[in-house]
């Protein structure tokens, strides 16, 4: 984390935590999908108040719900459930399950 730029980890494709799945952003799964975070990206403060509320790398989450218009995302993860900006989910990369 250095000079303002993102946090990126590299992705893994098919040999993760959920084999036969593609990695994909968590604002793309649907409630009811879950998936294992594999990395998060874009703005260093950002990433680390999502990590401050648990969505570190290896830990499953699950939607459980997004508002009518969208924003924000219901989720539950390591069985609390918190609600998160959409534009904040997409920058979760998610194993899905």
């Amino acid at each position: 984390m250095r000079g303002g730029r993102g946090r990126r980890h590299r992705r893994r494709g098919g040999g993760g935590p959920c084999p036969d799945s593609w990695p994909r952003r968590l604002d793309q799964l649907r409630p009811g999908e879950r998936g294992v975070i594999l990395d998060l990206e874009g703005d260093v403060v950002i990433v680390r108040r999502l990590m401050e509320l648990g969505l570190v790398p290896g830990t499953l989450v699950e939607i459980v719900r997004t508002a009518p218009l969208g924003d924000p995302v219901e989720l539950i993860v390591r069985g609390t459930h918190l609600s998160i900006r959409r534009s904040e989910a997409g920058q979760v990369h998610v194993d899905s399950c």
